[in-house]
């Protein structure tokens, strides 16, 4: 019997280990499918307090996973498909492939996967030219064109922000109405450094040895056209990664898990923190933070069951 187990290895849940392990609780890290999260697809991170020139994103995980390690963390690999309370109220940790481990607490971090577009070079040109997240790589696109797709309140607040730093914004929406709020709305039509391009799909990219060079765009009557661009936002939404307790947990409609005096879920014993239950900033300054309350709230209540 575990006393705390971690589901996710980004901020939040290398967060919530280093301070569940120097309160001595000897937590166990599940790092799951993408050890590090989002993170670790980001080339240089400038928005991270302390580091002048900016961090490279898979240095950052692993430096925090091995602080983590080394105050007292274990970790575990596997996909985790469920956890289910048992009847003493404690709880069952189930992998694929995997032994179940059984925990007293459990910290969900597990984060939240930003939708792309199916683009053929997709993969290869995340971080050099397309990004989901303006406020996190907006700065290297200061003076130079860039595209935004979506149509809702997230293309919207996209476009707004690069607008300050970009030569040019390009939206770019497959329908001929957005989706977003009137508010939103009418404040991207009154900039003047956003070109809207209704009823069109972006469906191929241009790249050359750096990273993107432009995009391949086709209306919806079937005509296609190239537009230079030196970035490509995609503000189409995000899924949280939360189905495995979809059971369990109170959710909203979205499925982000639903929080309650800081990160205390409905259920007693489990805790969120980080993008399974932040839609609004989704920054990863915000998610550690999250851990760090998680990890404080947890170490609480373990102290409360056990007297």
């Amino acid at each position: 019997m575990e006393k705390i187990v971690i589901i996710g290895s980004g901020p939040s849940g290398l967060t919530a280990a280093i301070y569940s392990a120097r309160a001595a609780l000897s937590p166990v890290v599940i790092s799951g499918m993408q050890p590090g999260g989002q993170l670790t697809t980001t080339s240089v991170i400038e928005n991270w307090p302390g580091f002048v020139d900016g961090i490279d994103g898979n240095k950052l995980m692993s430096d925090m996973r091995g602080q983590a390690e080394k105050v007292g963390a274990r970790f575990e690999t596997g996909e985790v498909k469920a956890v289910e309370r048992t009847k003493d109220g404690t709880f069952v940790i189930k992998r694929e492939y995997e032994e179940d481990i059984h925990a007293k607490v459990v910290i969900i971090a597990t984060g939240a996967s930003a939708i792309t577009l199916p683009l053929p070079n997709k993969d290869k040109l995340m971080g050099y030219g397309l990004s989901t997240c303006a406020v996190c790589d907006g700065f290297f696109y200061r003076n130079k064109i860039v595209a935004v797709v979506g149509g809702g309140d997230s293309a919207m607040e996209e476009a707004t922000y690069l607008s300050k730093l970009a030569s040019e914004v390009i939206l770019i929406h497959r329908s001929d109405k957005f989706r977003a709020s009137k508010a939103m709305q009418e404040r991207v039509v009154a900039n003047p450094k956003i070109k809207i391009i209704y009823n069109t799909e972006v469906v191929d990219t241009l790249a050359n040895e750096q990273g993107l060079t432009g995009i391949v765009v086709k209306e919806n009557g079937g005509k296609t056209d190239n537009i230079t661009v030196d970035g490509l936002f995609m503000a189409i939404g995000h899924h949280p990664n939360t189905t495995f307790v979809k059971d369990l947990v109170h959710m909203d409609e979205k499925g982000y898990i639903l929080t309650q005096n800081g990160t205390h879920t409905n259920v007693p014993g489990i805790f969120a923190a980080g993008d399974v239950e932040d839609k609004l900033y989704r920054q990863a300054i915000t998610a550690a933070g999250r851990g760090c309350q998680a990890a404080l709230q947890a170490e609480k209540y373990i102290e409360g069951i056990q007297h």
